[in-house]
């Protein structure tokens, strides 16, 4: 005869049998379980048994904890929490140690509330964890209430539970309160007072750091490497080096064994602080590099500027985690040589290390800067590939990487497809339809805004600025202080001079500048000065480019305004003055440079540059261009080269900028008539340049897209988006 038996699956119901083995079974479903439903077809289980109180609380509080990493379990949690008969003590306390180490410690704040309206009691071993989780959630309100449980309780002078609350109050920014009780502590370790100077580095305290350094050795404890660490970690992020020297000078002089740990911190307070030179020197002297400290050193070199420094550091790294990567991906990107970090994400996907969030954030922000529109394209695909296509970061990079790009339907596209959408996504998407010249659109976002903030307000004013719309930008102004109740910062009033000053009201710019309440500054004086060069005002451009020279002796636009200035009116001798004491100076003009993408490679030119491998054939063709240009009425502006040399000479020069050598670059590989030609230019574009990207995009049938300094153009059938003001 055939025996019958009861196959169990994970989730199915268990046959009657001993409590003891339908216990275990159900212990075994829930470990076993990934999703909310599957645990409730366990909790299911559980109350169709017939299962002692104490059984059934256990089997509850495991299914409580193993719904705490899964997504929108909170309320099914509180639920099941608030049916438990008797809950023991070590049960709860279990469970609010947990919740205060998830993802969402203020959870553990909730069960305490939910359970204190139903009975739960509490002992000394339920505060550490839950004063833990008042810290890590920032929750001061909740944890000063925990703290006058405690005391009504009688365990206000229990030690672990002082130490918890020093902790939270430190964290939550209360640092007189903190103090407080670490001054009625009868004893404290070398924990207490290494929390107490932590809180106190954290509000940026330091001299009172260094009292309670006094303290701490009058007390008969000595600081250790975790206290200096601490200490030189809050410097370092700070920039604190004064006393981080003193920390330095500390260790040396009571002959602390400086562990690799120690050392590392000495590194990144020299590194965090800018002081290369120094974190160098000890980096040198390290027997052995580890891959924390070496990352550390990549992203000091890279936060001032040698990046080459930055990657022989890192080139001598064999085994590059995620975080290495990152650290020289983003020195790239935050450098003048966007394109190594896009070449240097392949060679990290090459390596078999995938992308993070951070990584891919570094990513679309050196491809917005270079603006190589085929790489941003590239470059949302390894989004999708990866998975963050839902991150809200990732989306607003993307917004901006599209806009920079050059490609306003791409902004769009990501914008529309957000479900979810912040303050940032609202002012990326407006930004993006200032800067290529749709103020109507950018408008319409901004009036569809619930909450815009101080930076919205920054992005319209700049819509309204480029588009001349200089009533709807006063009332803008006026609503963001009135209505919305946001103070104007500088930048807000560097918008409005230059609202005024781009419609050529410059008198009402420069009563702003000497009636706005705080001082005004290098953008300011600067905003007026180019208004004043595209108006022809150069008196008032004189004053204020002299204004700008104050504040930045060394600023090399308000020199070559001047030099300008006085070329026009054929002052020579003023012209060699200035141009003399920059050269005394060691003061360059920034030279014109323009970048365009071809093939998936990015090629640059200057003025009257030969370089190109092809040059040959550019300077060919944009004799064709030239020729076919005047013969629709192109004739070279010559006002633009404020230089003394003959008319012919002049147009030699104008027709050399290098925008123009782009543009023919790219007509030459480019034959699509329907794909645009991006090009990227570093200066503002002249005004003969503007007119002959318009006569080239109706002669052509191309549209042309630039994207200066300031904005963009989108040339098509021989008229620009920016209507000719810009």
């Amino acid at each position: 005869m055939a025996i019958m038996t009861h196959p169990i699956t994970p989730f199915s119901t268990p046959p009657t049998t001993h409590p003891k083995t339908t216990h275990l079974h159900l212990s075994t479903s829930i470990s076993k379980a990934t999703s909310l439903p599957q645990l409730k077809q366990v909790h299911t289980q559980i109350l169709r048994q017939n299962l002692s109180d104490s059984d059934s609380d256990s089997l509850l509080f495991n299914l409580i904890l193993s719904s705490i990493p899964l997504p929108s379990s909170l309320q099914y949690s509180l639920s099941i929490f608030s049916t438990l008969q008797n809950p023991r003590t070590h049960l709860i306390n279990k469970l609010f140690r947990e919740l205060s180490r998830s993802k969402e410690p203020h959870n553990a704040l909730l069960f305490l509330e939910n359970g204190r309206r139903n009975g739960l009691e509490v002992d000394r071993f339920s505060f550490p964890p839950l004063l833990k989780a008042a810290s890590r959630a920032f929750a001061l309100r909740e944890g000063m209430e925990i703290h006058g449980l405690g005391c009504k309780l009688g365990f206000d002078s229990d030690p672990f539970i002082q130490t918890a609350l020093l902790g939270m109050y430190a964290n939550c920014g209360h640092i007189q309160d903190a103090r407080l009780v670490f001054d009625k502590m009868s004893e404290r370790d070398i924990v207490t007072w290494d929390i107490m100077i932590d809180g106190y580095c954290q509000n940026g305290l330091f001299d009172d750091v260094l009292v309670l350094l006094e303290e701490m050795r009058s007390s008969n404890v000595e600081p250790d490497s975790r206290v200096f660490t601490t200490i030189l970690s809050a410097c370092g992020k700070t920039g604190n080096l004064a006393i981080g020297k003193v920390i330095h000078e500390l260790i040396s002089e009571n002959n602390i064994i400086a562990d690799s740990r120690l050392q590392s911190s000495l590194i990144s307070m020299y590194s965090g602080c800018g002081c290369m030179d120094l974190a160098q020197n000890l980096y040198d002297k390290l027997s052995q590099k580890n891959l924390v400290v070496s990352t550390v050193m990549i992203s000091g070199y890279s936060k001032a500027g040698q990046v080459e420094a930055a990657r022989s550091i890192f080139d001598q790294i064999t085994n590059k985690d995620l975080v290495c990567w990152s650290a020289m991906i983003s020195g790239y990107a935050e450098s003048d040589q966007p394109q190594e970090g896009l070449k240097l994400l392949d060679e990290m996907q090459a390596s078999g290390v995938k992308p993070d969030q951070v990584t891919m954030l570094s990513v679309i922000s050196a491809c917005a800067n270079l603006g190589a529109l085929d790489q941003a394209k590239r470059i949302h695909l390894i989004v999708d590939k990866y998975r963050f296509r839902e991150a809200l970061p990732v989306n607003n990079a993307l917004i901006d990487m599209y806009a920079k790009c050059g490609y306003l339907d791409g902004a769009r596209g990501v914008f529309g497809r957000m479900q979810r959408k912040n303050v940032i996504s609202w002012t990326c998407m407006i930004s993006a339809h200032a800067i290529h010249g749709e103020a109507d659109q950018a408008l319409m976002l901004f009036r569809q805004m619930k909450e815009p903030n101080w930076i919205t307000f920054m992005a319209v004013l700049y819509a309204c600025s480029h588009a001349g719309l200089v009533d709807e930008g006063q009332q803008i102004f006026s609503s963001m202080v009135n209505e919305y109740n946001i103070t104007p910062k500088l930048e807000h009033y560097g918008c409005m001079v230059d609202l005024y000053g781009r419609a050529n009201r410059l008198r009402e710019a420069l009563e702003l500048v000497e009636t706005m309440p705080m001082a005004p500054n290098v953008v300011i004086w600067g905003s007026l000065m180019a208004a004043c060069r595209i108006h022809g005002e150069f008196e008032l451009g004189e004053f204020a480019a002299k204004r700008l020279l104050e504040l930045d002796p060394e600023h090399d636009g308000a020199y070559v305004f001047l030099s300008n200035f006085y070329a026009k009116g054929k002052r020579w001798e003023n012209v060699g003055e200035v141009r003399q004491l920059m050269k005394h100076k060691g003061i360059l003009k920034e030279r014109g440079h323009s970048k365009i993408e071809m093939d998936h490679e990015i090629h640059e030119f200057l003025t009257a540059d030969k370089s190109h491998k092809h040059a040959d054939d550019i300077y060919a063709k944009l004799d064709e261009v030239v020729c076919k240009l005047m013969q629709v009425g192109y004739a070279p502006n010559t006002s633009v080269v404020l230089i003394d040399v003959d008319e012919d000479e002049k147009k030699d020069v104008v027709l050399l900028h290098s925008e123009k050598l782009a543009l023919c670059y790219g007509l030459l590989k480019s034959s699509n008539r329907g794909s645009p030609i991006h090009i990227i230019k570093n200066l503002r574009i002249c005004e003969d340049c503007h007119n002959f990207m318009k006569l080239a995009s109706k002669v052509f049938e191309r549209e042309i897209v630039v994207r200066d300094r300031t904005r963009f153009h989108h040339y098509r059938g021989g008229s620009c988006s920016c209507k000719d003001y810009w």
